[in-house]
């Protein structure tokens, strides 16, 4: 008998037939002879909808209030605690829908909330990590027969208070039970089939992958795919944990995500992935001397901005010009602190760009051949794209380029790795390194 962690999206438990589905597919999986806990998102659009709600609630309270700058750190973790109370209102809603629905299929079923289980976490608001996971109350009624289906995105913190885990964190609820219940799989089940080499709706030839190393996918979420969720991959790879990708709607074998890279035979490249949402900032005629880095992001830092690709030119005139990206939607905020900076700095000026998009090529096989940076740089020169900034690591290579092309990149380089051609087409030709 094998037990599975099954996790179940939004779209998955859209509609109340939807959720019937579930329990359709929850229901044979047990039937088969299988212990099974399901971990369940907020039915789709439930938590904009309670984000919603309380925004009604914040701009009711007037001025004084909404949006205050006088507001004392007391007042923000309170705040931060109702706001978890009340998102986490919409996976139990879930879970308690579900339960009734396998119930009417005559199948034994408890619903779990996060604290219920426990799951604990740190005390950090809307996007607590977890602690430790207690899962004596979930295996003891696994023993008894029954289908224990849990809340996803929540735990308890130290002090008892509800906690939520951030967007998408209903993937590393799952895969964090699958650790501690020591599951034989991890299955996710999303409203699409796999994971693919690039997005179908840009490249309509990519292909469905059989298998891909944690390594290759932790990559591959972090750089723009929204199979996964990145931390879920990190909790994966870190507890060794087999994940499998699945769509709710059809069946099929989904694609495993895979410890065993020694085992596989290894493409060049495993995947395309893209961020049409980033912007470029540079700061021009800086000192070209030590601790100039520290006060340049240091702010961006304490502001809580995620900076990604750097670039430092090479000093003359002991001055030198510094470049990075931010997400779109914090270009203004870091514009104005790199600004600031500037002028301390006694800095030429500083310039932007939010036109610019990411396009990342990601697969182990890199490791063991040359002549991929030369071929990724070739391809996009021969459809006319500059690359403004270049970022790499041991298994990916990452450029940033006008966002205009985003499209044209993405497909170049697909077909250019062979990641559309038919199997019996030849792969790229690429050198060896002994």
């Amino acid at each position: 008998m094998a037990l599975f962690v099954e996790k179940f999206g939004g779209t998955s438990v859209g509609t109340v037939e939807r959720i019937h589905a579930v329990a359709d597919r929850v229901a044979r999986s047990r039937r088969s002879g299988n212990d099974v806990v399901v971990v369940v998102s907020a039915m789709a659009g439930e938590t904009d909808r309670l984000l919603s709600l309380a925004q009604e609630i914040e701009s009711h309270t007037g001025s004084a209030t909404a949006g205050h700058a006088g507001h004392n750190a007391a007042q923000t973790k309170a705040t931060g605690r109702e706001i978890d109370a009340l998102l986490a209102t919409g996976e139990q809603v879930t879970v308690a829908l579900l339960v009734l629905a396998l119930q009417r299929q005559s199948v034994e079923a408890l619903s779990y909330t996060g604290s219920q289980v426990p799951i604990r976490t740190d005390p950090v608001h809307g996007k607590a990590r977890i602690l430790d996971i207690d899962p004596t109350r979930v295996r003891a009624d696994l023993d008894a027969g029954h289908v224990v289906v849990i809340a996803g995105f929540q735990g308890v913190d130290p002090d008892g208070n509800i906690t939520t885990l951030g967007r998408g964190g209903s993937d590393t609820t799952a895969v964090a039970m699958a650790a501690a219940l020591r599951a034989d799989e991890c299955r996710i089940y999303t409203d699409v089939d796999g994971v693919y080499t690039a997005d179908p709706r840009i490249v309509p030839a990519a292909r469905r992958l059989e298998r891909i190393t944690v390594e290759e996918m932790l990559e591959l979420s972090s750089l723009g795919t929204k199979v996964l969720q990145t931390r879920s991959v990190e909790f994966a790879g870190k507890y060794g944990v087999p994940l499998r990708v699945l769509s709710s709607f059809t069946d099929g074998p989904g694609t495993l995500i895979t410890h065993e890279a020694k085992d596989m035979e290894q493409p060049l490249i495993a995947g395309i992935a893209y961020n049409g949402d980033e912007a470029k900032l540079t700061i021009r005629g800086v000192p070209d001397e030590p601790g100039v880095a520290s006060r340049i992001f240091g702010p961006i830092s304490e502001a809580h901005i995620n900076v990604d690709m750097i670039i430092q030119n090479v000093g003359r005139d002991e001055s030198t010009d510094l470049t990075f990206t931010v997400k779109r939607d914090e270009y203004e905020k870091a514009r104005a602190l790199l600004d600031r900076v500037a002028a301390e700095l006694g800095a030429r000026d500083v310039v932007g760009d939010t036109n610019l998009a990411k396009i990342s090529i990601v697969g182990v096989g890199m490791r063991s051949h040359a002549g991929i940076a030369s071929t990724m740089f070739e391809v996009l020169a021969k459809n006319g794209i500059n690359i403004e900034l270049i970022s790499t690591s041991e298994i990916k290579i990452s450029v940033g380029i006008a966002d205009k092309y985003l499209e044209l990149a993405v497909r170049a380089l697909h077909k250019a790795f062979g990641l559309d051609s038919s199997p019996e087409e030849e792969p790229l030709d690429t050198a060896v390194v002994d």
